[in-house]
């Protein structure tokens, strides 16, 4: 029987993880390489929209989802007030990057593969075999991420929305209890850390409501994360690396499908790697038939994306946004197919 080919994969998030432990399951030679550890806490919003049953049978999710908490509602805020309430037309799933990173990436070494943290890889010229799953690209923009766990938080719904000058966040709850307190700021020249710092940037950004609100919640302090120059992509960048995940296309949070993104390419990516592996393709053509899939599969969202961001990150277009939802005058359950 002839040899399968190896494949590398740079990064160890849910892209390079979930793809590396399918490709395992296949008896294919797969070695993962991750800058950080397990298990860790990510800026993430830990609210999976848009992925389907197809793309969680075809990567062998269902055991690593199966406590993942079901979302059946949003409610987005403006200035601490009620905008409007949205009935998902499928649920969201939801649950931390700390427990389902920990679960992907030990289920992986279960299965054969050959997993190295705190292992740094220089990104070069593109290589046979090499899949880059290294995260979002970096960029210049002004925005920063934070995110933090608050503990038996009471909420309005599953998941709520909450939009001020020139930021939003979302809080919606995960397991034991957990609240997912995760935004997009404009950065600023804040001190303070942790927990302390977000009720900062809500100040910063007017959200006081809500600032007052958590001021007097308890915090999981070792769950603060955040990271700095969160830019979002327009489209699936045309070159001749592999890449999947965030490196190869970021949405904005506010659509609540970038974990599911991150599954959809891996899902892309594994038949194609397959033959690759088998002899049955070479890499080049096993790179521009991803790329084009990943491309047909994102287009649209991202398009969608790029022009509703706007509206739910500047005030004035906040505004508008938010008159033409109370009127219901916006076509939610359109937009919400659009972007996912």
């Amino acid at each position: 029987m002839k040899s399968l080919r190896p494949i590398e994969i740079i990064g160890g998030g849910l892209a390079g993880l979930s793809l590396g432990l399918a490709l395992r399951r296949q008896g294919v030679p797969v070695s993962v390489s991750e800058a950080g550890s397990y298990p860790r806490h990510r800026v993430c919003g830990e609210f999976i929209a848009g992925l389907s049953d197809s793309t969680v049978a075809q990567l062998g999710l269902a055991p690593f989802l199966s406590d993942a908490l079901q979302h059946h509602e949003v409610s987005w805020f403006l200035e601490g007030k009620l905008a409007r309430r949205q009935h998902l037309p499928s649920p969201a799933r939801a649950l931390s990057r700390y427990r389902l990173d920990a679960r992907l990436a030990n289920a992986f070494v279960e299965a054969g593969g050959s997993l190295q943290t705190q292992a740094r890889v220089c990104v070069g010229q593109a290589k046979a075999g090499c899949v880059l799953t290294t995260g979002r690209r970096r960029t210049t923009s002004p925005s920063i991420g934070l995110k933090i766990h608050a503990l038996n938080l009471p909420l309005e719904c599953d998941l709520e929305l909450h939009l001020g000058a020139e930021s939003y966040i979302g809080l919606t709850r995960v397991e034991n209890g957990r609240v997912n307190v995760c935004g997009l700021f404009r950065r600023r020249e804040l001190v303070a850390q942790g927990a302390a710092l977000i009720i900062d940037y809500l100040r910063a950004a007017k959200l006081t409501v809500l600032a007052d609100r958590l001021a007097g919640a308890d915090f999981d302090g070792e769950s603060f994360s955040a990271v700095a120059a969160v830019g979002f992509d327009q489209h699936v960048p045309a070159n001749c690396s592999f890449t999947l995940g965030d490196a190869c296309a970021m949405i904005p949070p506010f659509t609540g499908n970038g974990m599911a993104m991150a599954f959809q390419s891996a899902a892309a990516a594994l038949d194609p790697l397959l033959s690759y592996t088998r002899g049955e393709a070479e890499w080049p053509t096993t790179c521009a038939v991803v790329q084009t899939t990943l491309e047909n599969c994102f287009r649209l969202r991202l398009a969608t994306a790029k022009v509703l961001h706007p509206f739910v990150l500047e005030p004035v277009r906040q505004r508008w946004l938010t008159r033409l939802s109370r009127a219901h005058l916006l076509p939610l359950r359109p937009l919400y197919f659009a972007l996912h």
